[in-house]
């Protein structure tokens, strides 16, 4: 069963409707005992990383998904979602993250149109079970901030809007997207379907 992490602030209908049409069972939870159980996790989000910090630590979320995080199995945070697994975020002044990846949330700086908006091209910067039997195509992405990387070796693909943006990331089983898989057609379908695969054989985490 793969968990779609229920804290009030996901596009869960979408996340869950892509899920099922790729044939695995999930689940819309807060329930700790629930997510700790699930084979793998989705983290979505839409809207303030500030916001979606309170819920997480107010609902005991927060130490559910840490706690996920170091089991060794499979966790992917969407939008939003993928954010929140940094350290640290600008948006509404300074918020501390779930800091499972160093790095930090900025906004957008320059004159060019903020939120970036509309499909941009991926470029994969090294292999990763998540591009299996893929090649380079356009993905959707809605965002005015984006995240600085700490560590060149978590970076999977970036996307070009007025300079390198960083696109998917990945550490051991933790794993995150900035744009919509679930909009994005059928490299976000694919892209979907390889996670999801991947929570069928759980990964050990390094030590």
């Amino acid at each position: 069963m793969i968990a779609i992490i229920d804290y009030g602030m996901g596009n869960l209908h979408s996340v869950s409707k892509a899920v099922e049409r790729l044939g695995y069972a999930y689940e819309v939870t807060a329930d700790k005992e629930r997510i700790m159980n699930a084979e793998g996790a989705i983290l979505p989000g839409v809207g303030a990383f500030g916001d979606a910090m309170e819920e997480l630590e107010a609902t005991g979320l927060k130490e559910t998904i840490i706690q996920y995080a170091a089991s060794g199995k499979p966790l992917l945070g969407i939008c939003l979602g993928m954010q929140l697994l940094f350290t640290q975020s600008e948006e509404h002044g300074q918020h501390a993250g779930l800091n499972l990846l160093p790095g930090q949330v900025v906004r957008f700086r320059g004159d060019f149109k903020v939120p970036h908006m509309g499909w941009n091209r991926l470029k994969f910067h090294q292999q990763s079970p998540l591009f299996r039997g893929l090649e380079e195509g356009h993905v959707y992405f809605v965002h005015s901030f984006h995240v600085q990387l700490e560590q060149d070796g978590d970076l999977l693909a970036s996307t070009d809007y007025f300079g390198q943006v960083t696109a998917i990331v990945g550490r051991n089983n933790v794993y995150g997207m900035q744009f919509h898989p679930e909009k994005s057609g059928e490299i976000g379908m694919k892209l979907l379907d390889n996670y999801l695969s991947l929570c069928r054989k759980p990964l050990s985490v390094n030590p």
